[in-house]
């Protein structure tokens, strides 16, 4: 069992290593704080991760299951402020692009905004020869009938991914959704119903994006992974920093190609060629779970990559 508390703002994780806190032991544990003045919130993470000082890193460096920075939990610590704070922010809407490099270097991309102010990644810019590694994504708005089989596929090759969803799919996809969980992936926040951020309110953001995590608790039982991906990929600097503020990374892409359309699907030969000629260090991958052709070539596209040394890693060591 891991604990959060928050006081006055500020982060306290509380471990144990050789017994699980109850409920009632940690609430009495809150009620012994002598200043009355100050709040605390408690949050409970059903986690096996233990260790005995919080102020240190989580040890990524032990292979067992519970330190694999894949089934770390983050959670999401929001530091809104009113409205008005976001006004000197731009709302001009902006779509998300990149461009290729076809000699396997770093994707490059819009940089009218500098994504780092925002705790925003579209890559890992942080990799070099010795770290050649690669992230998995999948944006979930609705079932196709794939996702079992895609996850069947991340389980035997051992690879993590992130499943960004949607309200929609949680609601009618109660099961596979925990069964990301389940089996070590995370699952980010897509926000309720799809729209274009820039074009909503102060409230209507925070609901949106909110509300979609809300319902993962809800529906599932776990919490949402603090991670968004803005619908269709647009975005403003305003949303940006509501949505830094109210605790999630912004995830973009580096890779990317039209799979969303399940009537002009691409081919499974196409996907695995598309990999070959444009993969690149640190590349952050887009792919949607509805597309037949995913499905097919993902085992032979994560094999060709292991192949030529990449490693997958979670987005949890984007953290």
């Amino acid at each position: 069992m891991l604990a959060l508390w928050l006081v006055n703002g500020q982060k306290f994780i509380s471990y144990k290593t050789d017994a699980a806190y109850s409920e009632k032991d940690i609430k009495e544990t809150a009620s012994d704080n002598k200043n009355p003045d100050e709040e605390i919130k408690i949050r409970y993470y059903d986690e096996d991760i233990v260790r005995e000082n919080p102020d240190e890193e989580f040890n990524k460096d032990n292979n067992t299951e519970s330190s694999n920075p894949r089934y770390l939990h983050y959670p999401i610590v929001s530091s809104l402020r009113e409205k008005e704070f976001y006004y000197d922010y731009s709302n001009e809407k902006l779509a998300w692009w990149f461009k290729r490099d076809k000699n396997h270097g770093q994707s490059g991309c819009d940089d009218k905004v500098k994504l780092s102010d925002y705790d925003a990644w579209y890559l890992d810019y942080n990799v070099d020869d010795n770290n050649k590694v690669l992230y998995l994504t999948f944006d979930c708005g609705y079932e196709n009938g794939f996702t079992g089989e895609i996850l069947d596929v991340l389980r035997d090759e051992d690879v993590p991914a992130c499943f960004f969803v949607t309200k929609t799919y949680i609601r009618d996809n109660v099961d596979l959704t925990k069964r990301m969980k389940e089996e070590g992936h995370q699952v980010g926040n897509h926000t309720i119903t799809h729209p274009s951020l820039p074009t909503k309110s102060y409230e209507e953001i925070q609901k949106e994006i909110c509300g979609c995590a809300e319902y993962m608790k809800e529906a599932t039982g776990y919490d949402m992974d603090p991670y968004l991906r803005p619908p269709c990929g647009e975005y403003s600097e305003r949303t940006l920093a509501i949505t830094r503020d109210l605790g999630y990374k912004t995830v973009f892409w580096s890779m990317a190609y039209l799979d969303y359309d399940v009537d002009n699907q691409p081919g499974v030969d196409y996907v695995i060629n598309h990999f070959d000629k444009y993969h690149h260090n640190g590349a952050i991958i887009l792919m949607h779970n509805v597309s037949s052709s995913n499905a097919g070539a993902l085992k032979t596209v994560i094999n060709n990559l292991k192949a030529k040394g990449y490693r997958f890693a979670s987005l949890n060591e984007l953290y």
